[in-house]
């Protein structure tokens, strides 16, 4: 065997025949650059501890006897498949089984049901579709067995359970894109009774549906286990003291079960643990003591029910910690580098974190802990720290000017804070948020060189001087850009738009920006939402912005846009807001020879142009998403927004706009896409309304106020039933007020005054329940709605009786006055 002394040594190269395991103790070798055991006889798995050789850039470990997977992290992961060949038991990344997707079916008559001497398969992350096959039994040397996200469906066949030889068994499933597997008939205890040699089991998603005593009880015989992963299993608790006996176990994984009861405190006696992730499974009581884990890598406790007091001693032993995940419980105390957000906390940032010299956290966040003072310079130090959360507290600088940093974050988020003074810029950053701060700088002139690697950057709701320097255009992997909801000046560099063929979400409004939106669009635009609100533009809508025929969100209101109305943006089948208001359009928006529409337009706002002319039925029988919503359906509310993958994240980036209804301006932060909303109000539109409106049944607000509207209001309005604000007012409409209108019952503001319409109220609880002042100024209306009133009164009831017929004194009154 290798000698232990080799621990110590800092180079190892060239070995030569040696046999059993690789030991554990080369994970000391914090130096090693360059590990070579090809061409030996070692058996056994390769050690979790090799995962900590951050320096090593290269590995070599084929032609010997290794077995089971690859160890999970990112640094072994990294290695080209040349590194671990010829290990005829070893599997998982960068080992390929089955190098790609496959969606043809794979049934009992299947031909890989004959390779009865297989030990490896993988078939994970393909589309089969299919029932789960029954004659797994057939590959009776399985040692490896990974069907993940492979597309089978139903319940787990009892045929699994004969894979006696297994080590390694994946059946796990994302149930936010997968139907869930189920273990009824067999059960869990039945799968797994026979499978003594398991060794690593993922079961995540598989509808397991038991108790704490059944679960636990059907897993105590596995005592060579080492990762145990059941999340999203439908387990319930408290979990029960047979478990202590998997005592080899390094994962444990139970996430987003009912577990209830109190963490086990026999999970601090696993000698072996270094994951452990109870997020979000209802534990409560506090957090026992993990001091004899001394090689705990990952700690997630997040989203239960946790108190008790947290000592900053607490956490001094953990040199290997990387990442530890305490928010959403109801902790106290003090500050370790921890993940602790949304405790009750009350405390400055505690400069004993500054001497941690060997702790090796990639991730640190602080989230809503009432930090106060300045940010210190030894946050920036660590050289494994990729990423660190400081939003949401109450920092107000930083300790030195941070010109010349170095620093290895990638994900850096201060957004929520009172930081003032220059911007931070971090050259290796990937994501930088230093959104609603008191930043009040200009942007430095080489910005963009500066963000060379960053994919998001926000500065929005700040107070940022000044223009936008043209070098934001060598950033070539913005996909976010949010400047908005600052005093910005001159115009929008042209360029801005050209690198759109990169950039997603362009967010500008409201930051007094001037100039024309350039026509230069690429014509590989990749734009989703383009945001240009509220700012000084004028000149027409660049013909190039057809270009982006992924916009869903388009908002170029409050500006000084002199045009026709855009008809070439009906090429862009995605559009689901369209915002002009307050410019100076006008004209027809009737697109005559164009075909094309917006299906899936859900916001539409004209308001205050010069629009003019009749609605043409072509302009509005495209908008599907107001007639029939695809999503409405959804089990859960969905907002427009943009999502991306970036590093050690997924950004969802919410669009948001400003919208009318109601009589009010209404700040719409996250957008649902069930909402829906037509204004043309402030406009010359002339003839009836289209009775097409009728059909819009999706429709929640609706708003024709202040035109020149003749004719009758469309009795079809009455099958608006998800209609919430309809404004009439200030036309000239005539005829009675439609019976139909008494069925809107989620109606809460009307307003037709200012009309010519005649006859009585219809007597609906619903409409009679408005202010005199959604009737007003309707010169022509009838007192009998008043006297609806008399007929109903109990006549014993004087003092009722008198106040309408003052009412009706009132109405003559006025009606002679006004006349």
């Amino acid at each position: 065997s290798i000698p232990q002394v080799i621990g110590k040594f800092k180079e190892i190269s060239r070995p030569n025949a040696f046999t059993r395991s690789i030991p554990s103790f080369i994970g000391n070798l914090q130096q090693l650059e360059s590990l070579d055991l090809s061409s030996n006889n070692l058996r056994s798995e390769i050690p979790l501890q090799l995962a900590n050789l951050n320096f090593l850039s290269f590995i070599n470990i084929t032609n010997n006897k290794l077995v089971g997977p690859i160890p999970t992290s990112t640094q072994l992961r990294s290695f080209p498949e040349a590194s671990f060949e010829n290990n005829t038991e070893l599997c998982g990344p960068p080992l390929k089984i089955i190098g790609r997707e496959i969606s043809s079916p794979i049934d009992d008559s299947s031909s890989l049901f004959r390779l009865q001497h297989l030990r490896q398969l993988n078939l994970a992350l393909n589309q089969f579709m299919t029932a789960f096959p029954t004659i797994f039994d057939k590959l009776e040397n399985l040692r490896y067995l990974n069907l993940s996200e492979a597309g089978f469906t139903g319940q787990i066949p009892i045929e699994i359970s004969r894979l006696t030889r297994l080590v390694t068994l994946d059946l796990s499933i994302d149930t936010l894109f997968g139907t869930p597997l189920k273990l009824e008939k067999p059960n869990l205890k039945t799968l797994v009774q026979n499978l003594t040699k398991l060794r690593f089991l993922y079961l995540d998603g598989v509808n397991i549906s038991a108790t704490g005593n059944e679960w636990c009880q059907a897993l105590s015989p596995l005592t060579e286990l080492q990762v145990l992963s059941m999340s999203d299993c439908y387990l319930s608790g408290p979990i029960h003291s047979s478990l202590s006996r998997l005592r080899s176990l390094s994962v444990i994984r139970l996430d987003r079960n009912n577990l209830s009861g109190l963490i086990p405190q026999f999970f601090t006696k696993f000698p072996n643990l270094t994951c452990l992730s109870l997020s979000s499974v209802n534990f409560s009581g506090p957090i026992p003591s993990f001091s004899s884990s001394i090689n705990l890598r990952e700690l997630i406790l997040a989203l239960n029910q946790l108190n008790g007091t947290i000592h900053s001693t607490d956490w001094t032993g953990f040199s290997k910690l990387e990442i530890i995940g305490l928010g959403n419980n109801k902790l106290s105390g003090t500050i370790s580098p921890t993940f602790l957000s949304h405790n009750q906390l009350m405390a400055a940032l505690v400069t004993f974190m500054g001497n941690f010299q060997c702790l090796c956290l990639n991730s640190m966040t602080f989230q809503k802990t009432k930090f106060m003072g300045e940010i210190p310079d030894w946050i920036w130090k660590p050289i494994d720290l990729a990423r660190l959360n400081l939003f949401q507290n109450f920092l107000l600088g930083f300790e030195r000017p941070l010109k010349n940093i170095t620093s290895s974050l990638e994900i850096l988020d201060l957004h929520g804070n009172q930081l003032q003074g220059e911007i931070p810029i971090l050259s290796n950053a990937a994501y930088l948020d230093y959104s609603n701060n008191n930043f009040n700088s200009v942007l430095p002139a080489q910005i963009g060189d500066s963000l060379q690697y960053a994919f998001f950057f926000s500065l929005s709701n700040n107070n940022i001087q000044g223009s936008i320097p043209e070098s934001i255009c060598n950033s070539k992997c913005l996909e976010v850009l949010d400047l908005s909801n600052n005093s910005l000046s001159g115009p929008i560099p042209q360029c801005l738009f050209q690198i759109s063929r990169s950039l997603w979400v362009l967010n500008l409004r409201r930051s007094n920006l001037s100039g024309i939106i350039s026509d230069t669009f690429s014509k590989s635009c990749r734009l989703q939402t383009l945001n240009l609100n509220q700012n000084q533009l004028e000149g027409k809508v660049s013909k190039s912005l057809v270009n982006c025929k992924m916009v869903k969100l388009l908002d170029i209101g409050n500006n000084h846009i002199n045009n026709s109305f855009p008809c070439h943006l009906k090429n862009i089948a995605t559009l689901r807001v369209l915002v002009l208001r307050s410019n100076k359009f006008n004209g027809h928006i009737d697109c005559s020879g164009n075909n094309s529409g917006w299906p899936m337009l859900h916001i539409l706002d004209l308001a205050s142009n010069n629009f003019s002319g009749k609605l043409h039925l072509t302009c509005l029988r495209t908008l599907d998403a107001m007639q029939s919503n695809p999503d409405k359906n959804q089990s859960e509310l969905q907002y427009l927004q943009f999502e991306a993958l970036g590093v050690y994240v997924i950004v969802k980036y919410q669009d948001a706009i400003t919208i009318t209804t109601k009589g009010l301006e209404l700040e719409l932060v996250k957008i649902p896409i069930l909402f829906t909303s037509i204004g043309i109000s402030c406009n010359n539109f002339e003839g009836s309304i289209p009775d097409v409106i009728g059909k819009f049944k999706e429709l929640h607000c609706l708003n024709f106020s202040h035109n020149a509207f003749t004719g009758p209001i469309p009795s079809s309005f009455g099958n608006l039933q998800e209609l919430e604000s309809l404004d009439l007012s200030s036309n000239s409409l005539r005829s009675e007020i439609p019976l139909q209108l008494a069925n809107l019952n989620f109606l809460s503001c009307l307003n037709v005054s200012n009309n010519k319409l005649v006859g009585p109220i219809p007597t609906s609880t619903q409409l009679r329940s408005f202010s005199e002042a959604s009737f007003e100024n309707l010169l022509e209306l009838s007192f009998s709605s008043y006297l609806w009133e008399i007929i109903h009164i109990k006549r014993h009831n004087k003092l009722c009786f008198c106040l309408i017929l003052l009412n009706i004194k009132s109405w003559f009154t006025r009606t002679s006055f006004e006349s």
